[in-house]
């Protein structure tokens, strides 16, 4: 599993140049935009990564495993995520560079 302040340490070891602090102002930026996007029922579409966005599940009832006793769940929205086909390829190959370095538009997450 990967954390928060690890993704950064990694930012940070591929761009030396750049402050931590710079770095997680980033990080919190992108994180936080996605979010707001999708408190707002937008879809957030990250070619070539996946496509973060919101479904909304309706009014049912369900049944507290503790109790057995029914319990009505009012509607809600919850985030969902989909899978991009340049890193399903990546994630399913034999070799997970050779996938990436084999599309054209993988340069931009290499980099």
């Amino acid at each position: 599993m990967t954390t928060r302040s690890a993704l950064i340490r990694a930012l940070h070891q591929r761009h030396p140049r750049l402050p931590l602090r710079d770095l997680d102002d980033l990080v919190s930026s992108v994180f936080s935009t996605i979010t707001e996007c999708l408190a707002r029922g937008e879809r957030v579409e990250l070619r070539g990564f996946g496509v973060f966005l919101t479904a909304t599940r309706k009014k049912r009832i369900a049944r507290n495993p503790r109790t057995g006793e029914s319990v009505v769940l009012s509607a809600r929205r919850v985030p969902m995520f989909r899978l991009g086909d340049l890193l399903h390829k990546r994630l399913n190959s034999d070799d997970g560079e050779k996938a990436a370095t084999s599309d054209s538009s993988s340069s931009s997450l290499q980099d």
